[in-house]
């Protein structure tokens, strides 16, 4: 479970930082920036609970996404289809990274990032790989942009009834490419991802 062991190597406001949508076909790419309060406001169930977000039933990060949202600084950013199709996954990634902690009240002392790359922030930076596992504050970050994103794909799926985006959230499952091969692509869809190009390709060729 994660702790604060690696917050507590530093002082300050120190914020956790992770993204959920780089897989998907369908979609933005959604991260969060997140400095949980480390004294007597910190909910104890968050010291209890909070895991990686894919660890956690729809119930679990719903109710933690609130508790979060009631006690801790939160950032969200995000980067859309457009984007990146223009500059690639990664890129767009460390875009909405930058974007999260960006909407942050002020910049934090020390960001702990998810992963093994650092995503070009302004302030010092610390990559912790598997961080969602090891670290509150990401463990934290990883359950906002989670329900941020699936809440969003949801939303589009009142639109776009074919793909089952609801229980999906754009990753390229049996439903999802049911529907691409019965009414094809959308603007929502990334025309950069190999399945994604190949149909609009063969929808050019059929002009």
């Amino acid at each position: 479970m994660p702790d604060f062991s690696i917050e507590d190597q530093y002082q300050g406001r120190i914020a956790g930082i992770d993204e959920v949508g780089r897989g998907p076909l369908a979609g933005p790419v959604v991260a969060a920036a997140v400095i949980l309060p480390r004294d007597k406001r910190l909910p104890v169930e968050l010291l209890s609970e909070l895991n990686d977000s894919k660890k956690l039933s729809v119930k679990k990060r719903d109710h933690l996404y609130g508790v979060i949202m009631n006690c801790a600084e939160v950032g969200i950013g995000a980067a859309s289809v457009r984007e990146i199709d223009q500059i690639n996954i990664l890129q767009a990634t460390y875009v909405a990274m930058r974007r999260a902690v960006s909407r942050l009240g002020a910049l934090p002392d020390q960001a702990l990032v998810d992963g093994n790359r650092d995503p070009g922030l302004p302030c010092a930076v610390e990559t912790v790989v598997k961080g969602d596992s090891k670290s509150l504050s990401i463990a934290a970050a990883s359950i906002v942009a989670k329900v941020v994103r699936d809440r969003a794909m949801a939303r589009l799926a009142t639109r776009y009834p074919f793909f089952g985006w609801e229980g999906n959230a754009g990753y390229g499952v049996k439903k999802h490419m049911a529907g691409l091969g019965e009414v094809g692509p959308t603007a929502h869809h990334r025309k950069s991802f190999k399945p994604i190009a190949d149909l609009f390709d063969a929808m050019m060729d059929g002009r």
